[in-house]
Protein backbone atom coordinates (compact mmCIF):
# COMPACT_ATOMS: atom_id res chain seq x y z
CA UNK A 1 0.00 0.00 0.00
CA UNK A 2 1.50 3.58 -0.97
CA UNK A 3 2.62 5.73 1.94
CA UNK A 4 -0.29 8.43 2.85
CA UNK A 5 2.10 11.33 1.66
CA UNK A 6 2.23 10.20 -1.34
CA UNK A 7 -0.85 8.70 -2.13
CA UNK A 8 -2.92 11.35 -3.52
CA UNK A 9 0.03 12.56 -6.09
CA UNK A 10 0.25 8.84 -7.24
CA UNK A 11 -3.68 8.84 -7.49
CA UNK A 12 -3.49 12.56 -9.46
CA UNK A 13 -0.45 11.33 -12.09
CA UNK A 14 -2.09 7.44 -12.77
CA UNK A 15 -5.61 8.45 -13.05
CA UNK A 16 -5.27 11.21 -14.61
CA UNK A 17 -4.17 9.31 -17.33
CA UNK A 18 -6.60 6.66 -17.87
CA UNK A 19 -10.29 9.10 -17.15
CA UNK A 20 -13.11 8.86 -14.97
CA UNK A 21 -13.55 5.32 -13.35
CA UNK A 22 -15.99 3.12 -14.98
CA UNK A 23 -20.00 4.01 -14.13
CA UNK A 24 -21.55 1.77 -11.77
CA UNK A 25 -24.92 0.05 -11.53
CA UNK A 26 -27.58 3.00 -10.88
CA UNK A 27 -28.36 4.03 -7.24
CA UNK A 28 -31.19 2.75 -5.63
CA UNK A 29 -33.46 4.92 -2.65
CA UNK A 30 -35.88 2.35 -0.84
CA UNK A 31 -34.48 0.39 2.12
CA UNK A 32 -33.74 -2.89 2.04
CA UNK A 33 -36.38 -5.55 3.91
CA UNK A 34 -35.06 -5.63 7.94
CA UNK A 35 -31.79 -3.09 6.62
CA UNK A 36 -31.11 -0.30 9.38
CA UNK A 37 -31.00 3.26 7.37
CA UNK A 38 -28.51 5.49 8.86
CA UNK A 39 -28.35 9.19 7.82
CA UNK A 40 -24.86 10.08 5.55
CA UNK A 41 -23.79 13.47 7.41
CA UNK A 42 -22.75 16.35 5.03
CA UNK A 43 -25.66 15.45 2.56
CA UNK A 44 -28.52 18.34 2.03
CA UNK A 45 -30.65 15.98 0.45
CA UNK A 46 -30.43 13.75 3.42
CA UNK A 47 -29.82 10.56 1.95
CA UNK A 48 -29.83 7.58 3.37
CA UNK A 49 -27.51 4.18 4.30
CA UNK A 50 -29.01 1.09 3.34
CA UNK A 51 -26.94 -1.45 3.57
CA UNK A 52 -24.47 -1.04 6.27
CA UNK A 53 -25.27 -0.67 9.94
CA UNK A 54 -23.53 2.02 12.09
CA UNK A 55 -20.55 0.31 13.37
CA UNK A 56 -19.78 -0.82 9.73
CA UNK A 57 -20.40 2.75 8.58
CA UNK A 58 -17.40 3.58 10.92
CA UNK A 59 -15.34 0.77 9.87
CA UNK A 60 -15.39 1.99 6.18
CA UNK A 61 -15.11 5.50 6.88
CA UNK A 62 -12.28 5.17 8.80
CA UNK A 63 -10.54 3.01 5.86
CA UNK A 64 -11.53 4.90 3.16
CA UNK A 65 -9.66 7.71 4.84
CA UNK A 66 -6.19 6.24 4.96
CA UNK A 67 -6.21 4.80 1.64
CA UNK A 68 -7.33 8.13 -0.07
CA UNK A 69 -6.49 10.49 2.63
CA UNK A 70 -7.57 14.50 2.18
CA UNK A 71 -4.52 16.52 1.98
CA UNK A 72 -2.99 19.73 1.06
CA UNK A 73 -4.08 18.94 -2.86
CA UNK A 74 -7.92 18.34 -1.30
CA UNK A 75 -10.27 16.61 0.65
CA UNK A 76 -9.93 12.68 0.51
CA UNK A 77 -12.26 9.53 0.28
CA UNK A 78 -14.41 10.15 3.37
CA UNK A 79 -15.02 13.78 3.05
CA UNK A 80 -16.31 12.63 -0.75
CA UNK A 81 -18.72 10.43 0.66
CA UNK A 82 -17.06 7.12 -1.07
CA UNK A 83 -18.53 4.94 2.20
CA UNK A 84 -22.66 6.32 1.12
CA UNK A 85 -21.00 5.57 -2.47
CA UNK A 86 -19.96 1.62 -1.23
CA UNK A 87 -23.43 1.35 1.14
CA UNK A 88 -25.29 2.05 -2.55
CA UNK A 89 -23.54 -0.23 -4.36
CA UNK A 90 -23.49 -3.00 -1.71
CA UNK A 91 -27.39 -2.51 -1.59
CA UNK A 92 -27.92 -2.87 -5.22
CA UNK A 93 -27.56 -5.32 -7.89
CA UNK A 94 -23.88 -5.50 -7.82
CA UNK A 95 -24.10 -6.09 -3.82
CA UNK A 96 -26.39 -8.97 -4.74
CA UNK A 97 -24.05 -10.16 -7.23
CA UNK A 98 -28.01 -9.86 -9.16
CA UNK A 99 -26.29 -10.50 -12.83
CA UNK A 100 -23.47 -12.66 -12.07
CA UNK A 101 -22.90 -16.47 -12.38
CA UNK A 102 -22.80 -17.75 -9.21
CA UNK A 103 -22.78 -21.50 -9.23
CA UNK A 104 -19.72 -23.25 -8.24
CA UNK A 105 -16.46 -24.64 -8.39
CA UNK A 106 -15.16 -21.37 -6.22
CA UNK A 107 -11.70 -22.54 -6.59
CA UNK A 108 -8.94 -19.67 -6.00
CA UNK A 109 -8.59 -18.53 -9.61
CA UNK A 110 -6.17 -16.25 -11.60
CA UNK A 111 -6.74 -12.28 -11.73
CA UNK A 112 -7.93 -13.16 -15.36
CA UNK A 113 -10.84 -15.67 -14.26
CA UNK A 114 -12.22 -12.40 -12.25
CA UNK A 115 -14.84 -13.16 -9.44
CA UNK A 116 -14.08 -16.77 -7.51
CA UNK A 117 -16.03 -16.59 -4.40
CA UNK A 118 -19.30 -18.56 -3.51
CA UNK A 119 -20.10 -15.00 -1.11
CA UNK A 120 -21.78 -11.83 -2.31
CA UNK A 121 -20.03 -8.31 -1.97
CA UNK A 122 -22.53 -7.65 0.72
CA UNK A 123 -21.45 -10.54 2.66
CA UNK A 124 -17.94 -9.91 2.17
CA UNK A 125 -17.71 -6.44 3.55
CA UNK A 126 -20.01 -7.67 6.41
CA UNK A 127 -18.29 -10.93 7.83
CA UNK A 128 -14.71 -9.28 6.82
CA UNK A 129 -15.58 -6.02 9.24
CA UNK A 130 -16.63 -8.03 11.58
CA UNK A 131 -13.55 -10.80 11.61
CA UNK A 132 -10.96 -8.26 11.56
CA UNK A 133 -12.83 -5.99 14.55
CA UNK A 134 -12.98 -9.40 16.66
CA UNK A 135 -9.10 -9.87 15.48
CA UNK A 136 -7.79 -6.84 16.73
CA UNK A 137 -9.94 -6.82 19.77
CA UNK A 138 -11.48 -3.18 18.91
CA UNK A 139 -13.24 -1.55 16.32
CA UNK A 140 -10.48 -0.62 13.00
CA UNK A 141 -11.59 2.97 13.56
CA UNK A 142 -10.26 3.14 17.13
CA UNK A 143 -6.80 2.67 16.11
CA UNK A 144 -4.32 5.24 15.42
CA UNK A 145 -3.73 6.28 12.04
CA UNK A 146 -0.36 4.80 11.89
CA UNK A 147 -2.13 1.31 13.16
CA UNK A 148 -4.73 1.53 10.43
CA UNK A 149 -2.50 1.63 7.88
CA UNK A 150 -0.64 -1.12 9.28
CA UNK A 151 -3.63 -3.46 9.22
CA UNK A 152 -4.57 -2.49 5.70
CA UNK A 153 -1.12 -3.72 4.69
CA UNK A 154 -1.19 -6.78 6.44
CA UNK A 155 -4.81 -7.25 4.76
CA UNK A 156 -3.38 -6.53 1.29
CA UNK A 157 -0.28 -8.75 2.27
CA UNK A 158 -2.48 -11.86 3.34
CA UNK A 159 -0.99 -11.56 6.59
CA UNK A 160 -3.99 -10.96 8.29
CA UNK A 161 -5.67 -14.26 8.04
CA UNK A 162 -9.64 -14.25 8.02
CA UNK A 163 -11.60 -17.14 8.47
CA UNK A 164 -14.43 -16.52 5.80
CA UNK A 165 -12.70 -14.48 2.70
CA UNK A 166 -9.36 -14.07 1.74
CA UNK A 167 -8.17 -11.18 3.52
CA UNK A 168 -5.78 -9.90 -0.03
CA UNK A 169 -9.57 -10.32 -1.82
CA UNK A 170 -11.27 -8.28 0.84
CA UNK A 171 -8.25 -5.77 0.54
CA UNK A 172 -8.89 -5.85 -3.30
CA UNK A 173 -12.49 -4.99 -2.92
CA UNK A 174 -12.23 -2.58 -0.76
CA UNK A 175 -9.78 -0.45 -2.39
CA UNK A 176 -12.04 -1.40 -5.75
CA UNK A 177 -14.59 0.28 -4.11
CA UNK A 178 -13.33 3.46 -2.50
CA UNK A 179 -11.17 4.51 -6.32
CA UNK A 180 -14.99 3.91 -8.07
CA UNK A 181 -16.52 5.58 -5.20
CA UNK A 182 -13.83 8.79 -5.69
CA UNK A 183 -13.90 8.97 -9.35
CA UNK A 184 -17.30 8.40 -10.47
CA UNK A 185 -20.21 10.54 -11.33
CA UNK A 186 -21.87 12.55 -8.17
CA UNK A 187 -24.99 10.80 -9.19
CA UNK A 188 -23.64 7.81 -7.40
CA UNK A 189 -23.27 9.28 -4.04
CA UNK A 190 -19.74 9.44 -3.67
CA UNK A 191 -17.33 12.31 -5.42
CA UNK A 192 -18.70 14.89 -3.66
CA UNK A 193 -18.46 18.40 -5.13
CA UNK A 194 -16.31 16.49 -7.91
CA UNK A 195 -13.30 16.63 -5.87
CA UNK A 196 -11.83 13.03 -7.29
CA UNK A 197 -12.31 14.86 -11.05
CA UNK A 198 -11.03 18.36 -9.72
CA UNK A 199 -7.63 16.43 -8.56
CA UNK A 200 -6.87 14.83 -11.84
CA UNK A 201 -8.48 17.80 -14.03
CA UNK A 202 -11.43 15.46 -15.38
CA UNK A 203 -14.08 17.63 -17.05
CA UNK A 204 -16.71 14.74 -16.44
CA UNK A 205 -19.76 14.85 -19.09
CA UNK A 206 -18.31 15.06 -22.41
CA UNK A 207 -18.69 18.43 -24.44
CA UNK A 208 -17.87 18.72 -28.18
CA UNK A 209 -14.42 19.03 -28.83
CA UNK A 210 -14.46 18.81 -32.97
CA UNK A 211 -12.73 22.16 -32.76
CA UNK A 212 -10.02 21.13 -30.45
CA UNK A 213 -8.80 18.28 -32.69
CA UNK A 214 -5.87 20.09 -34.31
CA UNK A 215 -4.25 21.27 -30.93
CA UNK A 216 -1.98 18.74 -29.70
CA UNK A 217 -0.46 18.82 -26.25
CA UNK A 218 -2.88 21.16 -24.97
CA UNK A 219 -4.61 20.72 -21.55
CA UNK A 220 -7.88 20.84 -21.54
CA UNK A 221 -8.89 22.58 -18.27
CA UNK A 222 -12.78 23.00 -17.56
CA UNK A 223 -15.23 22.73 -14.24
CA UNK A 224 -16.43 19.45 -14.37
CA UNK A 225 -19.87 18.82 -15.02
CA UNK A 226 -21.70 16.06 -13.35
CA UNK A 227 -24.83 14.13 -15.06
CA UNK A 228 -27.03 15.74 -12.04
CA UNK A 229 -25.61 19.74 -13.34
CA UNK A 230 -27.22 18.05 -16.58
CA UNK A 231 -30.74 17.19 -15.56
CA UNK A 232 -31.14 20.37 -13.18
CA UNK A 233 -30.11 22.94 -15.82
CA UNK A 234 -27.21 24.24 -14.18
CA UNK A 235 -24.58 24.18 -17.18
CA UNK A 236 -25.48 25.57 -20.66
CA UNK A 237 -25.80 22.78 -23.56
CA UNK A 238 -25.40 22.90 -27.52
CA UNK A 239 -27.86 21.84 -30.18
CA UNK A 240 -26.97 18.32 -29.41
CA UNK A 241 -27.51 18.14 -25.91
CA UNK A 242 -23.12 18.56 -25.18
CA UNK A 243 -22.46 20.36 -22.00
CA UNK A 244 -20.82 24.00 -22.78
CA UNK A 245 -17.84 23.90 -20.78
CA UNK A 246 -16.52 26.80 -19.03
CA UNK A 247 -12.61 26.98 -18.92
CA UNK A 248 -10.83 27.43 -15.74
CA UNK A 249 -7.05 27.99 -14.85
CA UNK A 250 -5.53 24.79 -12.98
CA UNK A 251 -3.10 25.44 -9.83
CA UNK A 252 -0.98 22.44 -10.30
Amino acid sequence: MEQPKGRRRFLKSSVGALGAAAVPATVVSTPASGAEAHAHPGNAKAAKYMFLSAAEVAFVDAAVARLIPGDELGPGAKEAGVTYFIDQQLFGGWGTMAKMYRQGPHAEGTPQQGYQSPLTPQEIFRVAIREINHRLGKPFEKLAAKEQDEVLKNLEEGKLALESVPSRFFFNMLLDSTIEGFFSDPIYGGNRDKVGWKLVGFPGVAAAYTTLVDKHGVAYNAEPVSIVDMLEGRVSADEHGHPKHVMITRKD
